[in-house]
C-alpha cells in the first residue's frame, strides 16, 4: 500500500527537520534528535512521529539530499540541451545543492537503498552527457568517460571545499568545466 501523502503543513515539519538536521549535523554529527527538534522549531515528538529513530531520520536525510542532487540533474537538460550547456547548468545546479547538503550527500549510501539507485541513476546520466560530449569532438574520442566522469567529480568535491566564501555557482561552473576539458595546460 502507497504512503498517503503528507499534508501541507506536515510536509513543512518534515522539510524544516530535515534541513535543521542537515545543519546540525554538519556542525555536530552526534547531535541528538532533541538538538535537531530544537533547530528545527518542532515538537521533539514531532520528530519521533515523523522518524521511529535517529538512524531513520539520516537515511531520509540522505534520501531527500539525493533527490535534491537528481532534481539538479533534470533541470540542466541533460538529454535535450546541447552538451556543453547541459554541462555547465548540471555542474551550477549540482553546486548549489551539494552547498547545501554536504553533511547528507557525504553520507555512505546503503548499496540497496533508493538514495544509492538515484546515485547510480546520477552517474549513468552523467557518462550520457559526456557521450554525446564526445560524439561532438568536445572530449577525445579515447577518452575512458568512467575516469572522466570521476575527474568531473573530484573537481565539483574541490571547488565546494576550497570556496567556503560562497562563490558564484556559475563562475565555478565555467572553472570546473574548463579544467576538465582543457586542464591546467597552457592554450594553443
Amino acid at each position: 500500500m502507497a504512503a498517503r501523502p503528507l499534508r501541507a503543513d506536515a510536509e513543512r515539519s518534515v522539510r524544516a527537520v530535515l534541513e535543521a538536521a542537515e545543519r546540525v549535523l554538519a556542525e555536530d554529527p552526534g547531535a541528538s534528535m532533541e538538538q535537531i527538534a530544537a533547530a528545527a522549531g518542532v515538537a521533539r515528538t514531532t520528530i519521533h512521529r515523523r522518524f521511529a529513530n535517529r538512524q531513520s531520520l539520516i537515511e531520509a536525510l540522505a534520501l531527500s539530499a539525493a533527490r535534491q542532487l537528481a532534481q539538479a540533474v533534470d533541470d540542466g537538460r541533460p538529454d535535450t540541451a546541447p552538451p556543453l550547456v547541459a554541462m555547465h547548468r548540471i555542474t551550477a545546479n549540482v553546486l548549489q545543492v551539494k552547498g547545501a547538503w554536504a553533511f547528507a550527500l557525504g553520507l555512505p549510501a546503503d548499496p540497496d537503498s533508493e538514495a544509492a539507485v538515484l546515485q547510480q541513476d546520477i552517474d549513468r546520466r552523467c557518462v550520457a552527457v559526456l557521450q554525446r560530449a564526445q560524439a561532438e569532438k568536445v572530449i577525445d574520442s579515447a577518452a575512458d568517460l568512467e575516469w572522466v566522469r570521476r575527474v568531473y567529480y573530484a573537481l565539483i568535491g574541490e571547488s565546494l571545499r576550497g570556496n567556503a566564501d560562497g562563490s558564484d555557482p556559475d563562475a565555478l561552473a565555467a572553472r570546473i568545466i574548463d579544467t576538465l576539458l582543457h586542464g591546467a595546460g597552457p592554450r594553443a
